[in-house]
């Protein structure tokens, strides 16, 4: 898997699927399964030689998407509920061409890449995935971005008859996040249509989700319906819900810790659970790609 955003990495970097499938066991067992479990959270790391992968179907079969509930079972028992086809996406706001655009016209008109990513949850642990996707900024170009745009917000389906976490106060519901309009545009920052080279599970946002890999997971936002281009900083959810723990930019900051627990350091899922932790690298070692985006911010305050 070739390409020039894989920041040094190989296949051989590439976090087990099975170790991707029991991640929440492993956290869970760790006391460490409450809080912002990223809604972004499909990727994997193996920074120091991989383990055999288990096969598609293990990695498929366990649900961590808060809308269908927060539970450490099969992910079958709900994720199966959600109807991906047909799919559109609802592109408005401060743009030329403004509507619902059906997924398959946006695919006709994109360039499916191979993305081999690092993905830093913001609970302290980490993986490495190979994506399938393609550059967020050639969706927004073919919406034609206005001059005024200084934002884009997303928006997550919202169908309570098919997803029952939705029935529960967990976040207020439908999930959202948002980037700045430069976030967006950046090559690393693509919308992903399948892991593994296969199409996304429903559960790991199917069928079309964000992926910001230099930020905390749970910017990745899964199955998209809404994109939206404005003038405003718009709302998030976990910052929503506890503005304290989770800023608006949440990049992979070692030297910001979250209110609860240190963010130096990260543990490798994959590497057993005695496995020695990592220093986290900031942003999520793509410093050299993405630095330059926050020249003259206090990282520390505008987290």
């Amino acid at each position: 898997m070739a390409n020039r955003w894989t920041n040094r990495l190989t296949m051989q970097d590439v976090t087990p699927e099975a170790a991707f499938l029991n991640r929440r066991q492993i956290l869970a067992g760790m006391g460490m399964a409450g809080g912002a479990m990223a809604l972004g959270a499909p990727a994997m790391a193996q920074e120091e030689g991989a383990l055999k992968p288990n096969s598609f179907e293990e990695i498929s079969s366990y649900c961590n998407y808060y809308e269908f509930g927060t539970g450490k079972g099969d992910p079958s028992a709900n994720a199966h509920r959600l109807t991906t086809e047909p799919w559109s996406v609802t592109i408005d706001g401060m743009v030329d061409r403004p509507g619902d655009y059906a997924l398959e016209d946006i695919l006709s008109q994109m360039t499916i890449e191979d993305r081999l990513y690092r993905f830093r949850c913001v609970e302290a642990w980490s993986m490495v995935v190979p994506w399938n996707g393609f550059e967020l900024a050639d969706l927004l170009d073919l919406a034609g971005v206005q001059s005024g745009a200084r934002y884009v917000a997303f928006e997550t389906v919202y169908r309570p008859e098919e997803m029952p976490g939705l029935r529960r106060p967990v976040l207020d519901w439908p999930y959202v996040e948002g980037l700045r309009l430069d976030e967006a545009l950046n090559p690393l920052t693509i919308m992903a249509t399948g892991i593994y080279g296969k199409p996304l599970p429903n559960q790991n946002g199917a069928p079309l989700r964000l992926v910001v890999p230099w930020k905390y997971g749970f910017k990745s936002i899964k199955s998209v319906v809404r994109i939206t281009l404005t003038d405003k900083q718009p709302p998030t959810a976990w910052n929503k819900a506890a503005p304290r723990e989770y800023g608006f930019y949440s990049n992979v900051n070692p030297s910001v810790d979250h209110p609860r627990w240190s963010q130096a350091t990260e543990r490798t899922i994959g590497g057993g659970l005695f496995a020695k932790r990592k220093p986290t690298l900031m942003f999520n070692g793509y410093e050299e790609e993405v630095a330059a985006l926050y020249d003259g911010m206090d990282l520390k305050a505008q987290f």
